[in-house]
């Protein structure tokens, strides 16, 4: 286990700028930051049902960062979204959906997220065992030529009879179909709710106007406005990607007629707003009292991913030899740990293999099983002694959710 004193060593110079921020721009009083309270705090006033909150308490309460207000929940629905060849070939036992699943358990996430198909086919086994997420809708690649729509790929009745207890949902907030989409996943949201499900909402940028010289899929300002209408369709927890910059509104129409902003969310506050890690903020919340995610009351999910500045980027190399393999982890055997899922940054490939190196730890327990826990360290990685990686392969994205800001 790294202590936070080899931290700094292999940071070197850089240890002081990447551990020691301190955002300006947001003040954490304004943010509903995750803690043991968390689903009592926000969950505890909503409209929520009593069986909408005894589900979702079973994924808080679950995995290695069980009753922490953190969550990591490993999605694997790669088979549809970036074709099941394209994403498993260079490590086959993932076509198994079993070991999915299985690296879901082993690796102690709170929840698996992934198809009808992968969890359907063992859900007798597997649903007591780990909290199910099923995906209702996606996007596929083997219509000609290929477009970028998600659709509905079943109901809501039928991940409640396999025994999941949320179900997740993509919108493309931005293109021409997205009207079609909101309309499809309101109506999905509502029923999941009135049958005592959660709801996942990933809410994704995609129009090919928002990509200039700079892609705004990622910029805060436009991710911001996407979270927002994401929980006015009651979504329970959002799935966002780590903004890389900002402007987006007056990028994709100079003159004015796209969107409506203020120029709040786009100034600076102090000399390090414009770097990666005080992007989250503005995010979150642009501006003064303009919030987007209710003030983060919702949880929100990301991975590994966005720009690195200069420094971040020599940190990174210097980091490397000590990091986990890219590559998808074999699949779970007897006697060989998966990876485990934790409230650091996780690796993410797929649609992006980029990663950020950017560590704020929490406190958290470790469990393997359920009822079998030990405390771990908040100034230590989970040990990765003892496993086996297979380089090279596609990896399935763990997903977190985390403070973005640090004060």
């Amino acid at each position: 286990m790294l202590s936070i004193r080899d931290i700094k060593n292999l940071l070197g110079d850089d240890a002081s700028s990447l551990l020691g921020h301190r955002c300006k721009t947001i003040d954490k009083k304004m943010l509903h930051l995750p803690g043991p309270a968390h689903l009592k705090d926000i969950f505890g006033i909503s409209d929520r049902s009593k069986e909408v909150v005894k589900n979702l308490s079973e994924i808080y309460g679950h995995g290695r960062l069980k009753n922490t207000g953190y969550l990591s929940i490993l999605p694997v629905d790669q088979g549809i979204e970036h074709s099941a060849g394209a994403s498993f070939a260079k490590n086959p036992d993932y076509f198994d959906p079993e070991n999915i699943v299985r690296l879901a358990i082993e690796g102690g996430c709170n929840a698996v997220a992934s198809t009808f198909g992968v969890l359907g086919i063992v859900a007798k086994k597997y649903a007591d065992k780990i909290p199910f997420i099923v995906k209702i809708n996606h996007n596929e690649l083997l219509t000609y030529p290929n477009k970028f729509d998600q659709v509905m790929f079943g109901t809501v009745q039928e991940a409640k009879n396999m025994g999941a207890l949320g179900v997740g949902a993509t919108i493309y907030f931005g293109s021409p179909e997205s009207t079609r989409q909101i309309v499809e996943v309101g109506q999905a949201f509502a029923e999941a709710h009135r049958l005592g499900m959660f709801t996942v909402l990933w809410c994704y940028l995609r129009n090919k106007e928002f990509k200039k010289e700079t892609d705004y899929h990622t910029a805060a300002d436009l991710t911001g406005q996407a979270n927002h209408l994401g929980v006015t369709l009651q979504a329970d927890l959002i799935k966002q990607k780590l903004p890389e910059c900002n402007g987006g509104y007056k990028a994709v129409s100079p003159e004015g007629k796209y969107g409506k902003f203020d120029e709040r969310i786009h100034e600076p506050r102090d000399e390090q707003s414009h770097r990666p890690r005080a992007l989250p903020g503005r995010e979150l919340l642009h501006g003064p009292h303009r919030s987007h995610q209710f003030r983060r009351r919702l949880g929100q999910r990301r991975p590994w991913a966005g720009r690195e500045d200069r420094g971040d980027q020599q940190a990174r190399g210097r980091l490397r030899p000590h990091l986990r393999s890219e590559g998808l982890p074999e699949a779970p055997r007897s006697g060989r740990r998966a990876p485990p899922c934790h409230s650091g940054r996780l690796p993410v490939q797929g649609g992006d293999d980029r990663m950020r190196e950017e560590w704020q730890p929490p406190t958290f327990t470790h469990s393997t099983k359920r009822g079998c826990s030990a405390a771990a360290s908040s100034n230590s990685f989970p040990s990765g002694e003892g496993l086996r990686v297979k380089r090279g392969g596609s990896a399935p994205a763990c997903f977190t959710a985390h403070p973005v800001l640090s004060h």
